[in-house]
């Protein structure tokens, strides 16, 4: 049954008593867009004049079939089949149901999950980048189908592969396909193509520069996970080194650790010192000792990352102990960014870019470790795609 057989058009003149059956958006090139009325507004004879003035001499009156969904009820039940953890929902507006954070915090997005629903056809999931960093009441995702009557099935069918994503069992790409004698869409792939993109290929040991191993146990196919969703902050205690011989010695000012004071407090998280060294490399191993004993939950070394003989802060890195995940990244700026862990401490030597740039490798690795994310080898591989912002 096509949609447009469970319309039934009638003269706005002829309209008075009868039910809207979507919302109509009203728009003021400059000034406005929005929601002139909501879909179950009952229309009045004073509501004609402004009917007519945004170009409706006709309104619509829904009878829905069985097995059919209105735009409404086909978005909601989209974001509330993905909607997780720390995550607030709209109410249907103008056909779309917005997720928003709940809390200060990073976002969890599965982009896998995304991509699939959105190649089904006439679905909609729109959201934001996984960690990226959001606040209260900012969005998410939002959810929408593009007719405005759907068959209900193909939202059957995402719910049933959210529910098995969220819950750990296994995806049964069987029970996803379409109905015998059901509703056929031209555009749409069946969700048994969805679940087998989703299957995630076994990640490869990575030794580190180090020669540690640092493996990630990558999520299986039949682990839980959350679909959108948002990651609170932990109060970090943090130690900050300042390396360099010039600030040491007074030479020039400090002007990296207020920069990386103020990053760190953005995320909830305190620095508990900052201590001052000259380009020494045991002098450097001493103050990276000093912080693990007073149980610094993250140590930041700032100064000496080049390559320059006189840059002593990454052999005192290895030489304090730390397991190298890697010494560089493919991201500019901050690709001489080290990453490190000394047992389950992170330790990150900063390049000079973290003090003028605005937005550096540090800035992507900060709010996942904040998180309690531990960095792996992969993740690091990952910023380069994307990661051209300067230099």
């Amino acid at each position: 049954m096509k949609a447009e057989s469970m319309l039934r058009e009638v003269k706005v003149e002829d309209a008075v008593g009868l039910v809207l059956a979507h919302d109509l958006t009203r728009i003021i090139p400059g000034e406005f867009k929005g929601r002139l009325f909501r879909k179950g507004h009952q229309i009045s004879e004073g509501d004609i004049p402004a009917l007519l003035s945004i170009g409706k001499e006709h309104i619509y009156v829904l009878e829905l079939a069985e097995g059919y969904l209105h735009e409404d009820e086909a978005a909601l039940r989209l974001a509330s089949a993905v909607q997780g953890t720390n995550t607030e929902r709209t109410e249907p507006h103008e056909g779309k149901v917005t997720l928003k954070s709940a809390i200060h915090g990073l976002a969890k997005i599965d982009k896998a999950f995304v991509d699939g629903v959105n190649g089904i056809g006439r679905i909609v999931m729109s959201t934001i980048r996984t960690n990226t960093v959001v606040k209260p009441g900012q969005a998410l995702a939002g959810t929408r189908v593009i007719p405005l009557v759907i068959e209900e099935e193909p939202v059957a069918q995402v719910e049933r592969l959210a529910a098995q994503r969220r819950s750990g069992q296994a995806l049964d790409a069987g029970s996803l396909e379409p109905e015998s004698g059901g509703p056929a869409d031209a555009g749409s792939k069946p969700l048994s193509a969805v679940a087998d993109s989703l299957a995630r290929k076994p990640v490869p040991l990575d030794k580190g520069t180090a020669g540690d191993a640092a493996v990630r146990q990558e999520e299986a196919p039949t682990a839980a996970a959350e679909l959108v969703a948002v990651k609170p902050f932990r109060s970090l205690w943090v130690g900050l080194i300042t390396t360099g011989s010039e600030v040491f010695k007074g030479r020039i000012r400090d002007k990296f650790g207020p920069v990386v004071r103020a990053k760190v407090e953005a995320l909830g998280s305190k620095v508990i010192d900052q201590r001052f060294t000259p380009d020494d490399m045991d002098a450097i191993v001493t103050e990276i000792r000093h912080f693990i004993g007073l149980g610094a939950d993250l140590i930041l070394l700032t100064g000496g990352m080049s390559v320059d003989p006189d840059d002593r802060t990454p052999g005192a890195i290895s030489r304090a102990g730390a397991r190298i995940v890697s010494y560089g990244t493919p991201m500019l700026p901050g690709s001489m960014l080290m990453m490190a862990y000394i047992g389950s401490v992170p330790v990150m030597g900063l390049p000079g870019c973290v003090m003028h740039d605005p937005y550096t490798s540090f800035d992507v690795l900060l709010p996942r470790i904040c998180a309690g994310e531990e960095i792996f080898r992969e993740d690091i591989t990952e910023m380069g795609y994307g990661g051209l912002l300067g230099c």
